[in-house]
């Protein structure tokens, strides 16, 4: 069930949010050469989604991206995450652009409050949406 989407009109870059019902988490799905204000504004609909979608599991892909992905680690780390967790989110699989498996997420995770959010960088969305559905059956 698609949440929001969002498309910018000059370059066809894209956000979308979707509630995956068969299994169980939000996915959020980058496209193209996302600027900063697209990322801060896509990150702020996931906030806002998940005040009415109580949901513990996020899939954040960022395979089709192209560029840089986000300029603000620390904006992520103590006004976004804090925020998501209050209200239920715990486990985070981030898919890596494509030759950028270091990126902002691996950089976020180092920094992360112990023991409350589980985030794993994935180099492709099958590898992320297995590891989810290990999580799941650890929850249960």
């Amino acid at each position: 069930m698609q949440i929001s989407k969002h498309t910018d009109l000059r370059d066809g870059s894209s956000c979308t949010l979707d509630y995956d019902e068969a299994n169980g988490w939000l996915r959020a799905t980058w496209l193209g050469h996302v600027e900063p204000r697209e990322a801060y504004n896509g990150a702020a609909r996931y906030l806002q989604a998940l005040q009415n979608v109580r949901c513990p599991y996020l899939l954040n892909d960022n395979s089709q991206l192209s560029g840089p992905w986000f300029d603000s680690v620390e904006w992520l780390r103590t006004v976004w995450l804090p925020r998501a967790l209050h209200m239920g989110l715990r486990y985070v699989a981030h898919v890596a652009q494509p030759h950028d498996l270091l990126d902002e997420a691996a950089s976020m995770g180092r920094t992360l409050l112990e023991g409350q959010l589980h985030l794993q960088v994935f180099d492709d969305v099958a590898s992320a949406e297995e590891w989810l559905h290990q999580m799941q059956a650890q929850a249960a």
